[in-house]
């Protein structure tokens, strides 16, 4: 991509430029916003450094040779200007500081076109991260940070290859004569070895990326700033300097040039004018909005809500038919308009949604599903945060639905906390589309589908699914530090979707690495932090017809994450004495156990993953039954012994929720997945597992169903508790306490 670095003169801006070449990137300009009056050095901004913004914007542009954009900053001596915008996401807001960079890099979109991307130096603020971010989506830019999220002490290493800092002392020092000094004053005060607390600013005078020539400071004062006794602040402000051209520079792009031709760069510098607009509407690009009429025939419209007080999820899917078929595009906007209607018939709205399971007929028109789906879920609608999302691509035809499924978690209340990281960076992977990469709520983190993607390139790693499933863990892992916990100790279970592209030989594969990377990361923990316990997760594997970007490979981790760590440790398994009722004559025999896994948080959570193989069928519709089930009997006969198993599902389900002490009114969702060699109609198997638990309904009072079907069905090629996905039937539970 064609970049355009937003500069301030200091280290992690210039380094962060290195990194965008490194990753295969092209800096066509540089950004900036300077002072107003140079003699006057600005502190008190939260999102701008001034203080070493480059001695001379001209000299700037000959060192790189390359154009430079600069803007005068309205914001500077007028404090009331700042942060008119206090939240920590940002909402365009006129008059604040974040306009300024808005009018410099729009400039520079309408004085260099071809401008695809931002390079900023972030590393640790979401407060800047976010202000860049929603520029650049604003003016259809990407924004790249590759030193988001990065280790301070790696960094700075590399950049080099407060308290406790004094201006007479330390001011015009280079950081390479520092290097020790910050890192025992983090060991003695906890300080940002690389000044992202505001302990210090750089001016960099010479790097690989001036390849022009090197700044040499002739003349300098330190003005002391504030002389407190335990925090003194000091900048030093540059009197004099010239430019010491390197033999044989070079441009960016390779070519030599002479010192004349140098000198000929100044006109290469663009000063943008002009006050922020106060009412700058017109600036931000328009939201798309739904005014198409939706109508569908209520026969081929499915809607199943699992209703809880603390969330609940609602599932959408068309039944199809010749008369009716419609492209993937119709589908999902019907699916996504009738999701829409029920949540504001429920009284919520997008901003409820935690996270959205999107399956689509053919992941080939993922562009057009996704063009659909920004209609409806935008980041004006969530103010809280858009909500997290896992995409793949299911045999939805065979079974005989339309091309769109789509499924909400939805919670009754905006207390989620989400993660929306849209810059590219080596950290994980960005979304620069409307879903985040993981929701909180209740204390249970939904990550979105986490591909094998290198987060700097975005491009999936080769050689092969275990390759990419290890990418992929170490993605989850990075996201899930940003909530202080980790896929190895606090996950209650991975999804792990598989690609029919994945031969059989080599799923098993995949769950072996799945397990040795979880059980190599969990040591790691037990060494640095010395836990003795930790939550033992439970799998899902589905295999999918295929995923996005043809990869082989996508997981799904839940977890469970706790403010207090403590608790955490003492998680333990609820082995509860309370018997469940008996229904349908089956008898508890200890081979049930090994029909399902489970996954208890005490008085909290409890998630199950049951599985019913061909030999387990077949014990189950082998086994005889007394004479009052012989209506049962005749019933499992005509289906071909599906009635038999959904009842075994649904009584095994049933023992285990309330052995655990909770009920079905705890569950948030539960999910059945059934394989295409069914050869079943979903309508049908539909009917079967309603009827089963209509049933389980007059057989206990206290279960109330009030005419929505509890479940989902998701029709794949193969699913179940093992990479083998060879399972009849495999349902997915999860019940929390509110």
């Amino acid at each position: 991509m064609k970049v355009v670095a937003l500069v301030s003169g200091g280290k992690d801006s210039c380094y962060a430029m290195m990194k965008c070449i490194q990753y295969g990137h092209q800096i066509v300009a540089l950004a900036n916003l300077m002072p107003a009056d140079d003699s006057v050095d600005e502190l008190d901004s939260y999102m701008y450094q001034t203080v070493s913004w480059a001695p001379n914007n001209c000299e700037l542009c000959r060192v790189h040779g390359i154009a430079i954009v600069q803007k005068t900053d309205t914001w500077i001596h007028k404090a009331s200007r700042f942060m008119r915008h206090q939240k920590l996401s940002y909402r365009m807001t006129p008059g604040d500081e974040v306009e300024d960079m808005y009018i410099l890099l729009n400039e520079v979109k309408r004085q260099i076109p071809s401008v695809t991307a931002v390079s900023s130096g972030a590393i640790a603020s979401d407060y800047q991260r976010l202000r860049v971010e929603s520029v650049c989506s604003r003016l259809g830019l990407v924004s790249l940070a590759y030193l988001w999220k990065q280790d301070q002490s790696l960094l700075l290493q590399e950049m080099v290859a407060a308290m406790g800092l004094e201006p007479g002392k330390h001011l015009g020092k280079e950081i390479a004569f520092l290097d020790p000094y910050l890192h025992k004053l983090k060991e003695s005060y906890g300080i940002n070895v690389c000044g992202e607390g505001g302990e210090y600013e750089t001016l960099t005078l010479d790097c690989p990326l001036f390849v022009n020539a090197r700044i040499v400071l002739d003349e300098f004062q330190v003005v002391l700033h504030s002389a407190d006794s335990i925090a003194p602040v000091g900048v030093l402000h540059p009197l004099a300097f010239h430019l010491e051209y390197k033999a044989g520079s070079a441009s960016l792009s390779g070519s030599r040039e002479t010192e004349n031709s140098i000198q000929e760069k100044t006109g290469l510098v663009f000063e943008v004018q002009g006050e922020c607009p106060q009412n700058s509407e017109a600036m931000c690009l328009p939201v798309a909005e739904v005014t198409d009429s939706v109508e569908v025939t209520d026969n081929r419209l499915n809607i199943s809500r699992r209703k809880k007080d603390n969330a609940f999820s609602i599932c959408c899917w068309l039944q199809e038919t010749q008369k009716t078929s419609a492209g993937l595009l119709d589908d999902l906007r019907v699916v996504l308009k009738q999701i829409e209607s029920k949540l504001v018939r429920y009284g919520f709205d997008w901003g409820h949604v935690l996270y959205i399971h999107l399956y689509i007929s053919d992941m080939n028109e993922f562009v057009v599903a996704n063009e659909t789906y920004v209609k409806f879920i935008t980041h004006e609608k969530c103010p809280c945060g858009v909500p997290s999302r896992s995409t793949i691509e299911l045999p939805l035809l065979e079974v005989g639905l339309g091309k769109a499924y789509i499924e909400v978690l939805v919670a009754n209340d905006q207390s989620k906390r989400v993660l929306h990281v849209q810059s590219i960076s080596c950290w994980a992977p960005s979304c620069i589309g409307p879903y985040s990469q993981a929701t909180l709520h209740k204390e249970v983190l939904q990550m979105a589908g986490q591909l094998g993607l290198d987060p700097p390139t975005m491009t999936l790693c080769n050689g092969g699914p275990t390759v990419e499933l290890e990418q992929a863990l170490q993605n989850s892992e990075a996201v899930a530090k940003c909530f202080n916990c980790s896929i190895s100790t606090s996950a209650i279970y991975f999804v792990v979707y598989c690609s029919t592209y994945v031969a059989s030989s080599e799923r098993l594969k995949i769950q072996e690495k799945l397990d040795a990377f979880l059980k190599q990361m969990r040591v790691w923990h037990f060494e640095e932090r010395s836990m003795s316990k930790v939550l033992d997760p439970i799998f899902l594997f589905v295999l999918a017809s295929n995923l996005p970007k043809s990869a082989l490979v996508e997981i799904k981790p839940i977890l469970y994450v706790t403010d207090d760590s403590e608790t955490v440790s003492e998680i333990v398994q609820d082995l509860s004495c309370m018997k469940a009722p008996l229904h349908w004559g089956f008898q508890h025999a200890d081979w049930h156990e090994s029909c399902f896994q489970k996954c208890v948080v005490h008085e909290k959570i409890c998630a199950v993953i049951l599985s019913i193989t061909c030999e387990i069928a077949a014990r189950i519709c082998s086994e005889s039954l007394d004479a009052s089930q012989s209506k049962d009997c005749q019933t499992s006969q005509a289906d071909g012994g599906m009635g038999r198993l959904s009842r075994f599902c649904i009584y095994l389900l049933n023992k285990i929720i309330v052995e655990n002490n909770f009920s079905w009114e705890d569950v948030t969702n539960l999910r059945l997945y059934f394989p295409t060699s069914l050869s079943m109609p979903m309508v049908t198997l539909s009917a079967i597992f309603s009827s089963a638990f209509d049933e389980l309904a007059v057989m206990n009072p206290r279960m109330k169903i009030d005419g929505d079907s509890i479940f989902n069905l998701v029709p794949v090629l193969g699913a179940g508790r093992s990479a083998t996905m060879d399972d009849i039937i495999t349902c997915e539970l999860f019940a929390q306490k509110s």
